[in-house]
C-alpha cells in the first residue's frame, strides 16, 4: 500500500494538527529530561539501598549445596554417581541448613560450599517430600573454630502483595546470585513432588532458575521470608517459595522426628480475611482464616459435609487463622480422633464433626 492509497483509508492529518504535535513534543527538552532524573533519583537510591542491605544481611548464612546420588554401576561394574545442587541457608549456629526435599533426596554424598568459601559435607536429618523441605547438618571438622552467621528468619504471615522479595542462591552453580522483584501473590497451592498440594505458597517475580531451589527468599529487611522451591517453564516471571511459616513448623518436626507424620482431612485451600461484622459479630479471636478451594471425594472432610467456599476459623478450640495454622494443628495426634471443626458457611457458624486420618 503506498501512500496515496493509505489517504483513502485513514483520515489525513491536516497542517494544523502537525503543528500541534510538533508543538507538544517540543515541549520535551533535555532540561525536563534532567528535572525527570533529579526527581526520580532519591526513589532510586531507595530501592538500591534496600536491596544492597538486605543482601549484606542475608548473604553470609546462603550455602550451596553439591549433591551426588548413586547411578547404578557402569558396564565394567565400577559404581556411578549423578550429580545435582541447589541452594540453602543456616538457620540454627550449630549447622543446620533449610533447604529442599527434592535438592537432597536419596543423596549418597552432600557437600555443602559457604560464602566465606570453607567447603564441608553434610548429612540429611530429615526431609518432608509433601512440603519440599529438609534439614541437613554441617560436619565441621575438628579445629573449625569460624562460627556460622545464622539466617534471621521472618513472618509470612504479615506479607502483602506488591512487597519487594529478593532470591538469593546458586544457579546453575554460580554462587552468591541475587534477583529481585515483588511478592507478586499470596495463597497460591502447588503440587509438591509426593504429589501432595503445598498450600499458603508464595508467587514472586524474582528470577528463579536451577540451582536457586532451597534458597532463601527475604524481605527489604533480610529476613526470611520463604523458601525458593520452584519455577514455571517457560514462562517469566512467575516463581515460587513456601512460606517461612510452614518452613518453621516442618523444619521443627524433622529435628523432632526426622520425618513428618501428619493426620489430613482431605481439602486444598488459602489463606482469606474474614470480614469485620462477623468477626465481631461471633466474637472471633482471630480476623483470618481458610478457606476451602476443593473437598477431596471420600475424605474426611467430605463425609463431614464440607463445603467449598467453607472458611475454617477453629480446630477443637483452636483459633485457625489460615493454612498454616491448619497444617500446624492436624498433627498426628489428630490421626482417628474426632475433632471439632468450626467454619463459616455465608454469615453463619457451624461446627462440624470431622475424624482426620494419617496422611499418605
Amino acid at each position: 500500500m503506498n501512500f496515496e492509497e493509505a489517504g483513502s483509508v485513514f483520515p489525513v492529518v491536516g497542517s494544523s494538527n502537525l503543528s500541534g504535535i510538533a508543538a507538544r513534543g517540543g515541549d520535551r527538552s533535555p532540561d525536563s529530561d534532567q528535572n525527570s532524573l533529579r526527581t526520580d533519583g532519591p526513589l532510586l537510591d531507595s530501592y538500591s539501598a534496600a536491596v544492597t542491605a538486605a543482601v549484606e544481611h542475608i548473604s553470609p548464612s546462603v550455602a550451596h549445596i553439591e549433591v551426588h546420588q548413586n547411578a547404578g554401576r557402569s558396564r565394567s561394574g565400577e559404581p556411578r554417581e549423578r550429580q545435582g545442587g541447589g541452594s540453602g541457608f543456616v538457620f540454627t549456629p550449630d549447622g543446620l541448613i533449610l533447604t529442599n526435599s527434592h535438592v537432597v533426596h536419596e543423596a549418597a554424598r552432600i557437600l555443602v560450599t559457604l560464602a566465606d568459601g570453607r567447603r564441608m559435607p553434610a548429612t540429611v536429618i530429615g526431609e518432608d517430600p509433601a512440603s519440599d523441605l529438609a534439614v541437613i547438618r554441617l560436619e565441621r571438622p575438628q579445629g573449625d573454630d569460624h562460627g556460622l552467621i545464622v539466617a534471621t528468619l521472618g513472618d509470612s504471615q504479615k506479607l502483602r502483595v506488591g512487597q519487594i522479595a529478593i532470591a538469593i542462591g546458586a544457579p546453575y552453580g554460580f554462587q552468591s546470585t541475587v534477583t529481585a522483584g515483588v511478592v507478586s501473590a499470596l495463597g497460591r497451592s502447588l503440587r509438591s513432588y509426593s504429589g501432595r498440594l503445598i498450600d499458603d505458597v508464595i508467587q514472586t517475580d524474582a528470577s528463579l532458575n536451577p540451582g536457586n531451589s532451597g534458597g532463601p527468599l527475604v524481605d527489604s529487611n533480610g529476613c526470611v521470608i520463604g523458601v525458593n522451591t520452584a519455577t514455571i517453564l517457560p514462562a517469566q516471571g512467575i516463581c515460587f517459595a513456601i512460606g517461612i511459616n510452614t518452613a518453621k513448623f516442618v523444619a521443627s518436626r524433622l529435628l523432632r522426628d526426622g520425618k513428618i507424620r501428619r493426620s489430613y482431612v482431605g481439602i486444598s485451600g488459602q489463606t482469606v480475611p474474614v470480614h469485620r461484622r462477623v468477626v465481631r459479630f461471633y466474637d472471633l479471636p482471630k480476623e483470618s482464616g481458610a478457606l476451602v478451594l476443593s473437598v477431596e471425594d471420600s475424605s474426611p472432610a467430605k463425609r463431614a459435609g464440607l463445603r467449598e467456599g467453607d472458611i475454617i476459623v477453629a480446630l477443637e478450640g483452636q483459633p485457625v487463622a489460615g493454612v498454616d495454622d491448619l497444617h500446624r494443628l492436624l498433627t498426628e495426634v489428630r490421626v482417628g480422633v474426632s475433632c471439632s471443626l468450626t467454619v463459616l458457611r455465608w454469615t453463619e457458624k457451624l461446627e462440624l464433626k470431622v475424624v482426620p486420618e494419617e496422611a499418605r
